[in-house]
């Protein structure tokens, strides 16, 4: 079919354009490269329960987690029927599962989590226990937390009922206190709650460079660890209630020995870096713990810069202002001693200030 000459296009009026060159005009260039604007990268984040014979309160778990639409990979850590079938049983297109053919110990259930979780394009894991011992219903701070301080590890802050046993208790008091000493920060909450959130690359990074220990001595170590490596803290209160018929698989001569040793161990390296940890902390890297919304004593939240009033100058760095004023001064006296030269004055050289602080 043929188009009419009125159906073709027409350039506009007091266009020089051609009609055959109008359509095909681009808009002109300004000349000015404006750089990429970097892109925000994207979390992906993933649930991880690490699982020893507790078949009593998983299934529960994993449905809390997925009506939250949050995939889970389940590591059974050499379980015992019936924990090991109704793992296979949960397992599902957003349920991985992974077994472990002998009990290898808690923390190295949670590395091989890492792992599959990196392998799978996640950026963070959520650590989340079995025992079904921590109210779930703090998860949507957590994730919130997560999305606003990316890098930061996400722990729980356990706050406890009167069904805790009271050697647990103290016990956990001891623990923060030597992670305290062994992290040269005292602001440390809690460092054995199971639930946490962890970034995957620090935590893989950790676990890759260092000999963790692969049983109850796992979380607080990898804790103090990522406190060296410069890893912040955000720690969220958690409810924690100790059922009657619960099953802990806490050894307390062999765990307990094995947390002494990791705390000796501990001790001494940072001993080695105790220097590189005052150096980092002295130029602005300090691994700082607060909990949300509870800043310590002495400790300051940054405030956010107020927008200049109209009719006034933008506040300036002091450096830059001082470094300008002098510049001002001097230009303004070389002024001064070319007209006094011309007039036959003699001249003399005005004193200056050390140190001019900017108007506000």
């Amino acid at each position: 079919m043929s188009e009419s000459k009125e159906d073709k296009p027409k350039p506009a009026q007091g266009s020089s354009i051609p009609p055959q060159q109008s359509a095909t005009v681009k808009p002109a260039r300004s000349g000015i490269r404006t750089p990429p604007q970097p892109q925000a990268p994207q979390v992906r984040v993933c649930a991880l329960i690490p699982v020893y014979d507790q078949p009593a309160k998983l299934e529960g778990v994993v449905a809390q987690l997925r009506q939250l639409s949050i995939p889970v990979i389940l590591v059974d850590d050499g379980s015992h029927e019936p924990t090991k079938s109704l793992c296979d049983r949960l397992a599902a297109p957003f349920v991985k599962v992974i077994h472990h053919p002998v009990n290898q110990g808690k923390g190295a259930a949670v590395m091989t989590g890492f792992k599959a979780a990196s392998r799978l394009g996640y950026t963070h894991v959520l650590q989340v226990d079995a025992d079904g011992q921590i109210d779930l219903a703090v998860l949507p701070t957590l994730l919130r937390l997560m999305q606003k301080y990316p890098a930061s590890l996400i722990c729980g802050y356990p706050k406890y009922d009167a069904s805790v046993p009271k050697s647990r208790l103290w016990g956990r008091k001891l623990t923060n206190f030597w992670c305290a000493v062994n992290s040269l920060s005292l602001s440390i909450e809690d460092a054995m709650c199971g639930l946490r959130i962890y970034p995957v690359a620090a935590a893989l990074d950790v676990c890759e460079n260092a000999r963790l220990g692969r049983r109850m001595d796992f979380d607080p170590e990898i804790l103090v660890r990522l406190l060296w490596a410069g890893v912040r803290l955000k720690y969220v209160p958690v409810s924690v209630t100790y059922p009657a018929d619960g099953v802990s698989h806490f050894r307390p001569f062999g765990d307990n020995m094995r947390i002494s040793w990791m705390h000796a161990k501990l001790f001494l390296q940072m001993i080695t870096r105790f220097p590189i940890i005052i150096w980092s902390r002295a130029f602005g890297r300090d691994p700082v713990c607060l909990r949300e919304g509870a800043p310590k004593p002495g400790v300051q939240k940054p405030q956010e810069a107020k927008p200049a009033r109209p009719g006034r100058a933008p506040l300036v760095d002091p450096e830059r202002a001082r470094r300008a004023t002098h510049a001002a001064q001097a230009a303004q006296e070389a002024a001064e001693r070319v007209r006094l030269a011309a007039t036959g004055h003699a001249v003399q050289a005005s004193p200056r200030k050390a140190d001019v602080r900017p108007s506000s």
